[in-house]
């Protein structure tokens, strides 16, 4: 994803996000809270991926604004708009989520067709190897087969990551809370993805601690199970989150 430390080219080639509604006012409120909910920093958003299709959108944002907001907020935003010509009104859904592969998963789940979603190769750090292109695949497309409890996205130029912790919502699940590690080398200009599988919550929200802090212990393997194990993602929010660290 983009970031404060991004090469200069890119900063000047950003794209723009153009939603489409300006027409699409005749419920006011509705209008508004698309505003106050999405819009409001409309210029600082840039869209990683979109696709359109008939009365539907859907688009992957990156938030530049979120570095300024409360520390480890998300800075992806996913919004599903679905417009209704006749009326001139509009219908919206949107997430924030810490990870691209999420947001991409939240919005295959809401009828987004797969392949019309990927990002675009220009914005952001590639993935460095096969095993973090695994991995976001997985993520995009069985996305709702775990619950986010707790994340955090630092973007220190020194050390940006972003932590995940989920939990099976298949209780018979192996391993049934996992972490998902992101890190950008910011002199490759490359990025990983790293899972890791916990028995208890507990074990998993003190992982993400000491990633922050630099304390910790490198990611327990996922548990195997009789099948294929079914990959993380993101429905819903279960979990306290711990202390996050000041920036």
């Amino acid at each position: 994803m983009l970031s404060p430390t991004e090469p200069e080219p890119a900063r000047n080639l950003i794209p723009q996000v153009n939603f489409g509604i300006d027409d699409f006012d005749a419920d006011e409120e509705r209008y508004l809270d698309f505003y106050r909910q999405v819009a409001v920093h409309e210029d600082m958003l840039v869209p990683l991926a979109e696709h359109h299709s008939g009365l539907h959108s859907f688009y992957v944002l990156f938030d530049r604004t979120a570095t300024w907001g409360h520390p480890g907020k998300p800075q992806l935003l996913a919004v599903h708009l679905q417009r209704d010509f006749e009326r001139k009104t509009f219908a919206f859904e949107r997430a924030a989520l810490p990870l691209p592969a999420m947001a991409q998963s939240w919005l295959i789940h809401r009828g987004c067709p797969h392949e019309a979603i990927s990002l675009d190769a220009e914005l952001g750090p590639p993935p460095a190897d096969e095993a973090t292109r695994a991995l976001e695949k997985r993520l995009a497309d069985d996305g709702d087969r775990y619950a986010m409890g707790y994340s955090y996205t630092c973007d220190d130029p020194d050390d940006m990551v972003t932590v995940v912790a989920l939990r099976a919502l298949d209780e018979r699940a192996p391993s049934p809370y996992r972490v998902v590690v992101e890190e950008v080398d910011t002199d490759a200009w490359t990025h990983t993805l790293r899972e890791g599988g916990f028995d208890t919550s507990t074990a998993a929200l003190q992982w993400c601690e000491d990633r922050l802090t630099g304390e910790a212990s490198p990611l327990p393997p996922v548990r195997p199970s009789a099948s294929a194990t079914p990959p993380a993602g993101v429905a819903k929010t279960l979990a306290p989150r711990p202390a996050g660290r000041s920036r």
